[in-house]
This record gives structure tokens, C-alpha cells and sequence, in this order.
């Protein structure tokens, strides 16, 4: 017959699981958590005035829930699977600050919380906030500015080529308005796109990584479609100590280099060789030069796919999307810094 868990039973646990590095205990050491709640608090907070009564379950706290979407940006789980990794899992329920008996968010309020973060739009200003606090560290953005894009998957619209075409055109196809079950799973903003000659369909996280750090220091969220040098004005900014920008072929062009220019800033771009006029080999030495920085970047969109669970988004729409990949960008950065205070304890 199973015996039920002691005190000292459940301290040993968590012995044993410091002992193998819980990351989830460097991770909760190194974010000021207390420093999101104002922000929070605006969001899932009433008003005393506007609450119709204080009978009733007290909600969770914010710095509760919020540390709960930080966990499934960490390893992508989806709500039903959050609620069922809290319960199950010490790691997770000691990040969260829960014993054993207190209550653990259900599915159905995860996606409330989340919910409420996205349609208020305040992802980035949390994003921000952690950014202001990875400067105080000391870790500011320095030797440059790398850029590049990740398409971000979502489920696939199975919609006939009529209403594709619609969906293109900005339009809600015909007969959708009056099937609404039909419409909520729809996604009227997830675009097509080709890479490498293969169609992927759903999003694109663009992101500014600065040179030293590795750490995402912008980052925009777009339909697949959108070609990557279109987001740059979104990306590049002031402060990286470096003034160098680096990017692959794609981003090449007059316009862009104009741009970098009034900016004050040198294009490392590659460059990309035309119809009948190849690039010489001093062009093609100094693209391996620049490839040699700008390949950084790709361990970011690494540890976002291998190392968190992979990018795949399940919601539906634009601005759900740029919460759970802003979501992502921020846990990465959060992960990150564990890993830069292990490298150097006390940056310049």
C-alpha cells in the first residue's frame, strides 16, 4: 500500500532534484518576478469600482500565472498540458511557489490569463522590461546587430482555393459569417510561404540578436509571407555598442543599404551575385567572414525548436500569435541569461 508523501519525504525530492540542476531553480534565482506584477496586475485586475462583488474564488495571482505561460514557453505545451505537467511534476510546481496541496491553474484559465495579456498587447512591454533589467545586469546589447527570421508553424487551414483566394485578398469567404463554430477555428491571417523550395504555412518571428550576448533584443511577428527585409525598420536600434549590421543575402539591396547608412550604422550584409554576374572570390571570402557572425542567430532559432520543445503555435489569428511568440522570445532570453551567468558571474 503507497504511503503518502511527508514533509521531509517531499524536501528530499527536492534534494535530489538540485542535486541533478533543476534548471527551473536558476531560471526563478535570475528574473525579478515581483518587477512584472504592476504591468500584470493592470491587466487581470478589475478595478475595486468595477467589481460586482468580492464573494467568490479569489483569482490566482499574477506573478503565479505569469510564471505559468513561462513554463509553457519553455517547453511549448499547450494549455491542457501545462495544467497537467503542474500537477504531476515538483520542478514545475515549485517554480510556481505551489505545495502539494494548494490549487493548480486549470487549462481553462491558463488561456484566460494568456488571453488577457494578448488582446492588451502588453507581451512587448514585458519583453522591455526584462531587457531593461538584462542592462542593469550589465549584459547591454554590444558588438553589433545580427538579423534574420523564423517561419513559426501553425495547424493548417484545410480551405477549398476559393476561399484561400478570399483569404488573400483580405476577405472573410463566403457563407463563413454564418457558421461561427466553423469561422473560430479559422486563422483569416497565417499566410503560405516557400523556403528551400518546400510551402510552410503560419508565421515569421523576426528577431535583432546582438553579437555578444546572443540575446533577442527586438523582435517582430508577421504572416509567413512578408519578405524578411521588410521588417527591419521594426528591428535595428540604438544602443548596441557595435554598429555593425549583419543579415543574409536576402535583406541586400540599395534601399536597405541607404537605410543603414542615415542610421549611422555598416552594412554586413552578404551579398548575392546576379544573372550573369557572379560574385568574385574576394565577395565570396568576405560572405564566409560575415556567414561566420551571422550563424549566431541560428542558435537562437536552435534552442527555441530543440531545446524548448519546438516553435509550433496553436492558436488562432495574428495577435494571439504575436503573444505566444513574443512569449517565446522572452523565455529564450530568460534561459539565456542563466546560461551567461554561468559563463561570467560579474559582466563588464
Amino acid at each position: 500500500m503507497a504511503q503518502q508523501m511527508g514533509f521531509f519525504d517531499l524536501s528530499d525530492r527536492y534534494a535530489s532534484l538540485d542535486a541533478k540542476k533543476d534548471p527551473l531553480v536558476e531560471i526563478d534565482a535570475v528574473v525579478p518576478w515581483e518587477e512584472f506584477r504592476p504591468v500584470l496586475e493592470r491587466v487581470w485586475r478589475k478595478p475595486a469600482a468595477e467589481r460586482k462583488s468580492r464573494a467568490g474564488r479569489k483569482p490566482m495571482d499574477a506573478v503565479v500565472m505569469f510564471k505559468t505561460l513561462v513554463l509553457g514557453a519553455l517547453y511549448n505545451l499547450s494549455d491542457d498540458q501545462i495544467e497537467y505537467q503542474v500537477r504531476d511534476r515538483l520542478s514545475f510546481m515549485r517554480f510556481l511557489g505551489l505545495g502539494l496541496a494548494d490549487r493548480v491553474p486549470d487549462a481553462k484559465t491558463v488561456w484566460l490569463y494568456r488571453e488577457g495579456l494578448a488582446q492588451a498587447g502588453v507581451v512587448e512591454a514585458l519583453f522591455k522590461q526584462f531587457d531593461g533589467h538584462l542592462a542593469r545586469q550589465g549584459y547591454i546589447a554590444r558588438g553589433g546587430q545580427i538579423l534574420d527570421a523564423s517561419i513559426v508553424a501553425v495547424p493548417k487551414n484545410h480551405n477549398t482555393r476559393d476561399e484561400n483566394k478570399a483569404i488573400k485578398a483580405g476577405e472573410e469567404p463566403e457563407g463563413w459569417a454564418d457558421k461561427p463554430a466553423k469561422r473560430s477555428q479559422k486563422d483569416m491571417n497565417a499566410r503560405w510561404t516557400k523556403k528551400h523550395g518546400k510551402s510552410h504555412y503560419g508565421y515569421k518571428n523576426h528577431v535583432n540578436v546582438d553579437r555578444q550576448h546572443k540575446l533577442v533584443r527586438r523582435y517582430h511577428v508577421s504572416d509567413a509571407a512578408l519578405h524578411d527585409s521588410q521588417a527591419v525598420d521594426h528591428l535595428l536600434m540604438r544602443g548596441n555598442t557595435g554598429c555593425g549590421v549583419w543579415a543574409d543575402s536576402a535583406y541586400r539591396s540599395e534601399e536597405m543599404e541607404a537605410k543603414l547608412r542615415a542610421r549611422g550604422l555598416k552594412s554586413r550584409i552578404q551579398r548575392k551575385g546576379k544573372r550573369g554576374k557572379p560574385l568574385s572570390e574576394q565577395a565570396k571570402g568576405s560572405n564566409r567572414t560575415k556567414s561566420s557572425v551571422r550563424v549566431s542567430v541560428e542558435h537562437v532559432f536552435g534552442a527555441q525548436a530543440n531545446d524548448m520543445g519546438g516553435t509550433l503555435v496553436r492558436t488562432i489569428g495574428v495577435v494571439r500569435a504575436t503573444a505566444k511568440i513574443g512569449m517565446k522570445n522572452l523565455a529564450y532570453n530568460m534561459r539565456r541569461l542563466v546560461q551567461l551567468r554561468r559563463l561570467n558571474p560579474c559582466p563588464a
